[in-house]
């Protein structure tokens, strides 16, 4: 700003920067969309929990969503994304269940464990929040040790508490009756026990509901709504994910006869693809249907499925890990793959860098896999964009492909597809100081001089091939490319070129026997 000098003396004046200096964001940023154990309930503006939250460990998930429960994968997923390198993840829950009509129960021991549950207390009303709070009374001057200690119980249900004075072990079930909010049943004989055994224990114990009843959840509620901030669509308020996976499409696609409606199956990962491609800046990370051979899984990628993506990747079998949910002796499970997929893109990306390949890395928890690869059959399914998951003996199960879905030559790779989101990304939220600028020379070389050190350092950490920086990249940005009557229309136009470092997919060592001719 041009200033009036009337006095004499040293004047300092700050001028701005005509560049500015890049920084490349978070490269590793999950999103998972699926059933979760439990609903979080800390922001009263989302009482459901539906829209995205993000958690940066297992405890944090743990916490807001509950942790492993039967008929939901993304538990699974999540648990195998942090596992495997993973440290930040939006989790976007789908309803899939319903409050069930059951009341809730509540049952405490007495002195003597080995007799099972003492008594039990039943909310008068299903879905009902009561807690019960049991606090011994001292003993009296002439009580004799035949006497059964007395307790205050309070039964409190929100507001409201009811409280009870010298209840006993053996008058708990009549000195509770006139109780409103819970009913209570004596489940042993109190008259066989000695009164010292005749005890309660003290604390406070909420009454658990009953578990709610699963309900359909068709393949529309995946795609959600963008206004109301739900499912896939949800997304798009999260403008730091990189990936975004949906685990539980098996549960969502499951018929009863045991089978997989492939048609739901295509229909939600379509709209995940859909939605990365409309955001440009994430990658959909893709699970193949469980329980298909190879040549099935050819038959479906080509014939059924038909994905052509530069924005999504597909990883095939299924593998096995440790369930800590089991109940029965289950003591493993099959699990969709994308999650421990999405942790190793996050630890390649912190070892080495977005641009390097996450392949021929080992899939922390994986026990086996659904179907063992040959490697004349992964010959068949890699040329499609079918990145196989496959045992190697003592080197353990590693990831062996790291391809997209697209047909396009220039974007066959995942590390080529996301150096790229990384860079347009940087690219565009760093130089958002140019908007409104002067539109001149100054302005044109700020522009290169920015864009052109960030992408010298890309090239000197490796992101970049070229023997030199100009092999590696250009960055144009002139009268030629901002003729007159571009710049009467308020545009600026700079020019990139880039040449990304592709995986060496096929190392081949050509071995020629020497002869001696002397």
């Amino acid at each position: 700003m041009a200033a009036s000098y009337l006095t004499p003396g040293v004047y300092v004046e700050e001028v701005p920067s005509s560049s500015a200096t890049l920084s490349a964001g978070a490269t590793a940023v999950a999103a998972f969309v699926g059933f979760t154990a439990k609903a979080p309930t800390d922001d009263p503006s989302d009482p459901d929990g539906l829209k995205p939250r993000l958690v940066t460990n297992w405890t944090q998930f743990e916490e807001l969503y509950g942790g492993f429960v039967k008929g939901a994968m993304l538990p699974h997923s999540v648990y195998g994304f942090f596992n495997n390198g993973g440290s930040m993840a939006y989790i976007v829950r789908i309803p899939n269940t319903q409050p069930s009509e059951e009341p809730g129960t509540l049952s405490l021991p007495s002195g003597d464990r080995a007799l099972g549950p003492a008594v039990e207390f039943t909310t008068a009303e299903p879905n009902a929040d009561v807690t019960v709070r049991i606090a011994p009374e001292p003993e009296s001057d002439d009580a004799d040790d035949d006497t059964p200690p007395s307790y205050t119980i309070d039964v409190v249900g929100g507001d409201d508490t009811e409280t009870y004075t010298g209840v006993t072990l053996g008058s708990i079930a009549s000195e509770l009756k006139s109780s409103t909010k819970v009913k209570v049943e004596t489940k042993i004989d109190v008259a066989d026990l000695a009164a010292d055994l005749q005890t309660l224990p003290a604390g406070a114990f909420a009454i658990e509901p009953a578990a709610p009843l699963p309900v359909h959840v068709p393949a529309r509620a995946f795609s959600g709504s963008e206004s109301a901030r739900t499912g896939i669509s949800g997304l798009t308020i999260a403008d730091d994910v990189t990936m975004v996976m949906v685990p539980d499409l098996i549960t969502a696609a499951g018929k009863d006869d045991g089978t997989i409606d492939l048609g739901v199956w295509k229909s939600v990962q379509l709209a995940l693809i859909n939605h990365c491609e409309g955001q440009a800046n994430r990658m959909a990370v893709l699970d193949a249907p469980p329980g298909m051979s190879p040549q099935q899984i050819k038959e479906w990628r080509s014939d059924t499925a038909m994905y052509d993506s530069a924005f999504a990747a597909l990883y095939y079998p299924w593998i096995q890990v440790a369930n800590p949910a089991a109940t029965n002796g289950d003591t493993e499970i099959m699990v969709p793959p994308s999650g421990h997929m999405a942790g190793i893109w996050s630890r390649t990306d912190t070892n080495r860098g977005v641009w390097k390949a996450p392949a021929n890395e080992v899939v922390r928890g994986a026990l086996n896999v659904e179907t063992n690869i040959t490697k004349a059959e992964q010959g068949l399914l890699n040329p499609i964009g079918i990145n196989c998951i496959r045992p190697f003996g003592t080197q353990g199960i590693r990831v062996w492909g790291a391809r997209t879905l697209s047909s396009n030559t220039d974007w066959t790779y995942i590390n080529v597809r996301r150096l790229f989101n990384m860079i347009e990304t940087t690219i565009m939220n760093g130089t958002q100081y140019a908007v409104f600028e002067p539109n001149d020379q100054a302005l044109w070389e700020g522009l290169k001089r920015t864009v052109g050190s960030f992408l010298r350092g890309l090239w000197r950490d490796g992101a970049l091939f070229g023997a030199t920086a100009e092999q590696a990249f250009y960055v144009k940005c002139d009268e030629e490319t901002n003729p007159p009557d571009s710049i009467d229309q308020g545009k600026v136009v700079v020019e990139v070129g880039i040449a990304p470092v592709k995986p060496a997919e096929f190392v081949i060592f050509r071995i020629a026997q020497i002869k001696d001719e002397s």
